[in-house]
């Protein structure tokens, strides 16, 4: 059976947790380093992406997160997850956590704050399908390297991409029924 971390500090933990029993993997709930042993999959679940990254640094959880992704171990980031797992955003503070697993460039609140939050479908490449997309307080890709590829884009703008074992989403698919997303995260690292 797969095992699948879920950084456990912040955000919509409890619904990837449902989602990943979903499909028959086994949850480790995330807050210490030591925590990553053994797992194959990390999900970096959407919250607050500073006070998330404040938690990892206190936590001293940034550095052996940057080890488990140079590993080939899978992450998974989702909202404040493709944020954190990028190289920096246009408003980075210099204080602010950046893992830089991932070639991109996000604008934090991209679709704009709280009371602009939506639901829609977008059409995933890989998944050859659309699927629904609940967007809160969501950042987008602004720019990214020739080692990512992008996975949809909404209004012109990239929404979810990947490069090698680092997969990121600007929309959060644990909020939804649909199993989609969360199922090529599993078969990623089972093709492996």
């Amino acid at each position: 059976m797969l095992k699948i971390g879920i950084l456990a500090f912040q955000g919509a933990i409890t619904e990837h947790q449902k989602m990943l029993e979903q499909l028959g993997v086994e949850v480790v709930l995330v807050k210490k380093p030591t925590d990553l042993y053994d797992l194959v999959g990390l999900i970096i679940p959407g919250g607050e992406s500073t006070a998330i990254g404040r938690l990892l640094r206190s936590n001293q959880m940034i550095e052996p997160i940057k080890q488990f992704s140079k590993e080939g171990k899978y992450i998974f980031g989702t909202c404040a997850g493709l944020i954190l797992c990028g190289k920096k955003t246009e408003q980075t503070q210099f204080d602010e956590v950046r893992l830089g697993i991932i070639d991109i460039e996000a604008e934090r609140n991209g679709f704009g704050r709280q009371k602009d939050s939506f639901e829609t479908q977008v059409w995933m490449e890989k998944i050859k399908t659309d699927i629904p997309a609940v967007f809160i307080r969501a950042p987008y890709i602004r720019s990214m390297g020739d080692s990512v590829t992008v996975l949809a884009s909404f209004e012109g703008t990239v929404v979810a991409a990947e490069s090698k074992t680092v997969l990121v989403t600007s929309f959060h698919p644990e909020l939804t029924d649909n199993l989609q997303v969360m199922n090529y995260f599993i078969e990623k690292i089972q093709s492996n």
